[in-house]
């Protein structure tokens, strides 16, 4: 659909939505492509004849009165247009005991495949608004490990669809799964605390393949400041904790690793006499903190008398595996809102670094909609925002849409006003005498100027054979544009 007839039908449709009926005195009638218009005179005929039959004596006499006159103006009318013809009439008047009959019709741009005949309180307006929805719509989807947004690209408009969090543990290294100072260790020598915990020293640990208590040795030390820590209480212990520390909770009779920013009240941690413990309160704090971490010979240990880990291969392990079952979250996600979509032209995928690559090769896509995938493209970030920078970086891909359109449109105009000033015109003013002089090739127009003053526009440069486009303010150059007071022109030739 050309934007200068979108704009029409979305002014129209604005326009004739603002009227409500007292009773059931708003009339609507469709006549689809082809179809022979005395049928609907012969209708409105009839409908005269149960219009008889309201019992409000005003009600009765508008909808009579908008029956006539539709039928008088259907009578002007000696073939249905192209794409068919709708027709409107009614009492509009606010005000009681005095009507105010008013009678439109639009022939939409494009071809009508409803007949219909309904009087009542409102207009109906459902075939000409789907008009008005984008017959192409684009999927997009960033991401990253620790967060991903699914969005919609129609027409112009970028709207979110979901976005996830995936809790994905972020990388570490040595000494970066941590506990405070003065968490008790158990030794061969008797309780320390990390703090005093020397490289060397034989501390209690667990032989997990044999369920056995163990005493195994400390590798090395480190000390680490750190983002936001876990104070993790049972009944009678607590720990305090990085939030990348990984802890050994007892799940359904088996161990399972996790770290302690995953942890959830209820779940059962493991202490040293190889039994379940419920957590009862879990608090996760924001400030900074200098904590202590250890390496042992068996990558785990126990503090304050539960099982921690502390195998950076492992954690990593974990990690790997979490970013997997996200990206599947993601896929599920993503069938879920783009599978039965009939209007899908293709999907973009967005992100930073390896992840998004990652993800198609790991996420499962259905294959329906891998195979819609146009193209992958590097950013910075996979938040809400991503998706207006996902459009940004894409108009290779989306060469065809009207946003790309409009931006080009634009851009060639301001293009042209900073090299080529002679060659435009901007401002009432200037474009009303360049249009009388016939110098303009493109005459561009903002939407919120008013249908009165875009209509008399456009009929200068039709008359002339000027191209028109009309532009919204959804983009950056639109609202730029409009500042200008929303006119302007790139000329045939310099006046």
């Amino acid at each position: 659909m050309e934007e200068e007839k979108r704009y029409e039908l979305e002014e129209f449709v604005a326009e004739i939505s603002k009227y409500k009926g007292r009773h059931t005195e708003l009339i609507s009638v469709y006549a689809p492509a082809g179809y022979n218009l005395i049928n609907v005179t012969k209708q409105l005929d009839q409908e005269k004849s149960t219009a008889m039959n309201i019992k409000s004596k005003n009600n009765r006499k508008n909808v009579l009165d908008a029956l006539e006159r539709l039928a008088r103006h259907i009578g002007l009318i000696k073939k249905a247009p192209e794409n068919g013809i709708a027709f409107f009439a009614g009492n509009i008047s606010e005000t009681e005991g005095q009507p105010q009959i008013e009678v439109w019709s639009i022939e939409p741009p494009m071809p009508l495949k409803t007949r219909l005949y309904r009087c009542d309180k409102e207009f109906v307006l459902e075939p000409l608004k789907e008009m008005l929805e984008a017959t192409e719509v684009y999927g997009l989807i960033v991401i990253d490990r620790q967060e991903a947004t699914i969005g919609l690209l129609e027409g112009k408009q970028i709207s979110v669809l979901q976005h996830l969090d995936s809790f994905v543990p972020g990388k570490t290294e040595k000494g970066g799964q941590c506990l405070a100072p003065d968490t008790l260790i158990e030794t061969k020598e008797g309780g320390k605390k990390i703090s005093d915990i020397k490289v060397g020293d034989e501390i209690k640990a667990l032989n997990i393949k044999k369920n056995k208590i163990i005493f195994t040795k400390c590798l090395n030390k480190w000390n680490k400041m750190k983002e936001g820590f876990v104070e993790i209480k049972t009944g009678d212990n607590l720990i305090i904790s990085s939030l990348d520390h990984l802890f050994f909770l007892w799940i359904e009779d088996r161990l399972v690793e996790m770290p302690a920013d995953l942890i959830k009240k209820k779940a059962v941690l493991l202490n040293h006499n190889l039994k379940g413990e419920e957590i009862i309160k879990i608090d996760r704090k924001k400030q900074n903190i200098e904590l202590i971490d250890i390496e042992t010979e068996s990558g785990n240990f126990f503090a304050n008398g539960f099982l921690v880990h502390n195998s950076a291969a492992r954690y990593a392990r974990i990690r790997e595996g979490m970013a997997k079952e996200f990206f599947r979250k993601v896929a599920d996600a993503v069938k879920a809102n783009f599978w039965e979509m009939k209007k899908l032209k293709g999907i973009i995928v967005g992100g930073p670094g390896p992840t998004k690559e990652d993800f198609l090769k790991e996420g499962q896509i259905v294959t329906a909609l891998k195979e819609k995938i146009l193209g992958v493209k590097d950013l910075g970030y996979a938040d809400r925002h991503a998706l207006g920078s996902l459009v940004e970086v894409s108009q290779d891909l989306l060469a065809e849409q009207e946003i790309t359109k409009e931006k080009k449109i634009l851009e060639d105009f301001f293009n042209k006003l900073g090299k080529q000033p002679g060659k435009t015109a901007y401002g009432l003013e200037k474009v009303n005498k360049a249009l009388s002089v016939g110098a303009v090739d493109t005459l561009i127009l903002s939407k919120k100027l008013g249908q009165k003053l875009i209509q008399e526009l456009e009929e200068k440069a039709r008359n002339i054979s000027s191209k028109i486009e009309i532009v919204s303010e959804e983009t950056e150059e639109g609202q730029e544009f409009k500042s200008l007071g929303g006119v302007g022109a790139i000329l045939r030739y310099e006046i």
